[in-house]
């Protein structure tokens, strides 16, 4: 006679396992990257591209995953050398970007229930922004200025309207929840973006400016360029770089350092208690140095009292080891570069009104998802080995889907080195070398014979990921 008891615990035995197997899908995926940045830091950008290629056949960039794709390819294919190829993947980027906000916002609202991993990636506000400078550079090199000024004029009209973008959002956001079936209320309020004005994109206009002749134009986004550093502190807290006030008579060599990489996304692991007689939700740290004490907490009416888990994702710069760039001509010493941009602080700034949303929904879906776990639990406990399975197989289900979302671009710089040096017209060995702060050379970029012109666009770029 066939023991039905033992029949039902085999059977739950791998229900769990699929259970977990199913819930992992909601983690992002970055062991892949790890090869693709070793041929990075090693300079040898052509097999970071292959690699790149591969990982999109091999279904790493999966399909809600494409813009990632197309920014981290643009990227390296600018590296290069690759203008062409490097835009056309850049331009499919910015056309999802917009598109895919709207998207996931609209899914988001639409459940509660739904992780940020589930839904298709839109991008960061400082990824879709140096997207339109990147290729910005990339016009440049390819003598295009008209292109030029279209992405340094999108650049700057996507910073004005973030406000706006995340206030509709938040209204979106709002009006859904009213609909929820979880029936959970959280006030959803987009921060302030304290980001409208991008020192580097003016600094790329006023060089195609002066490149054209058009010096009052040029001068015009230079006073725009300090006036980025006077009225943003908190992005700019550092002097502006000595560049060249244009006057159509110097013949300049400009150059852009770019070194390190930009942040990433670490998990921030958070635990939620709630309390049905405050109507309070608190969470928690759950690791680390900060463990157990408060993260903060939430006036949200609840019917239990349980722990839940959940995470949210934080932006984690990765420091570069270079503190300074210098060039030289025929082996002399010409200049120093000066700091125009430090991405980590853009990142920063212009997540923080999405990370408030994130975080918002990821509570008030820990509550819902809680309050469901907790119905769960109480229908299977049935008693003995069985019951205490049943109800260890919602919690693990429950905690598992609950990752935080921690897609990103990979290879954005993550700091912008400028400067314009005056040199006769003529052919030239340039060497741009990146050191460290002991005035070590890490590496360095050649230049040979490149020729420096008179009213021209003089323009050299170069790159290191240290």
């Amino acid at each position: 006679m066939v023991d039905r008891k033992s029949v039902r615990l085999g059977l739950l035995a791998p229900l769990c396992l699929m259970i977990i197997g199913g819930c992992g899908a909601v983690a992002t995926r970055t062991k892949f990257h790890e090869p693709i940045t070793a041929d990075l830091l090693s300079r040898d950008y052509a097999a970071a591209a292959r690699l790149i290629e591969k990982a999109k056949k091999d279904g790493k960039y999966g399909q809600k995953e494409r813009l990632l794709y197309y920014l981290d390819s643009g990227l390296i294919y600018h590296y290069a050398d690759l203008p062409d190829s490097s835009n056309n993947q850049l331009e499919q980027a910015e056309s999802a970007a917009e598109e895919l906000f709207t998207k996931s916002i609209s899914r988001a609202a639409t459940s509660l229930l739904l992780n940020d991993n589930i839904l298709e990636y839109s991008g960061e506000d400082h990824e879709i922004l140096y997207t339109n400078l990147f290729m910005a550079m990339n016009y440049a090199a390819l003598g295009m200025f008209d292109d030029v000024f279209v992405e340094v004029r999108r650049a700057n009209e996507k910073l004005q309207l973030l406000e706006q973008k995340y206030a509709r959002a938040s209204d979106q956001l709002q009006r859904g929840q009213k609909a929820d079936t979880t029936k959970v209320a959280v006030e959803y309020k987009a921060d302030k973006v304290r980001f409208n004005n991008d020192a580097f994109a003016r600094y790329l206009s006023m060089k195609v400016y002066s490149a054209e002749g058009k010096i009052d134009d040029a001068r015009l986004d230079y006073d725009l360029m300090l006036h980025a550093f006077q009225t943003q502190p908190h992005i700019y807290d550092f002097q502006p770089p000595d560049v060249k006030i244009p006057d159509g008579k110097s013949t300049v060599l400009s150059v852009v350092g770019l070194a390190g990489l930009a942040p990433i996304k670490e998990a921030v692991n958070l635990r939620i208690r709630t309390d049905k007689d405050l109507d309070l939700v608190q969470i928690l740290y759950t690791d680390g140095e900060n463990k157990d004490t408060e993260y903060g907490h939430l006036p949200i009416p609840v019917s239990e009292d349980y722990y839940f888990k959940f995470a949210i994702p934080k932006l984690v710069p990765r420091p570069s080891a270079v503190s300074k760039v210098e060039v030289y001509a025929d082996s002399k010493f010409v200049g120093q570069l000066g700091l125009i941009e430090d991405i980590s602080r853009v990142a920063e700034e212009t997540f923080k009104a999405k990370s408030s949303l994130i975080y918002l929904r990821s509570v008030a879906r820990a509550v819902a998802k809680g309050l469901t776990a907790h119905k769960l639990k109480k229908k299977a406990d049935t008693g003995g080995l069985e019951g205490w399975l049943k109800k260890a197989a919602v919690d693990v289900a429950s905690d598992i889907s609950e990752n935080a979302d921690l897609r990103c671009a990979r290879y954005l710089p993550g700091k912008i080195f400028v400067g314009d040096i005056e040199l006769e017209p003529g052919t030239y060995d340039i060497t741009v070398k990146f050191k460290d702060s002991h005035g070590a050379e890490i590496e360095s970029s050649f230049f040979p014979q490149y020729r420096v012109k008179n009213q021209a666009m003089n323009l050299i770029e170069a790159f290191s990921p240290r």
